[in-house]
């Protein structure tokens, strides 16, 4: 996600709250909203995979998703 398209989202929200948003400029908000939320949740899965957990006997493992 670029800073330029994070600031039309702020933009896209201050003028729906303002005067209301067009057919396409609430199109375009819902397409940059899922593309952050898309960030967000790549950004978070990069970090968790990252994580290692040291075990009592002081063995180091790495995070796995539960079964």
């Amino acid at each position: 996600m670029t800073e330029q398209e994070i600031k039309r989202i702020n933009e896209l929200y201050h003028k729906s709250k303002a005067e209301g948003l067009t057919t396409e400029e609430v199109i375009e908000q819902a397409n940059l909203r899922q593309m952050y939320i898309q960030a967000i949740r790549s950004n978070l899965r990069g970090n968790l995979e990252n994580i290692s957990i040291k075990e009592p006997d002081g063995t180091i493992r790495p995070l796995r998703k539960k079964v």
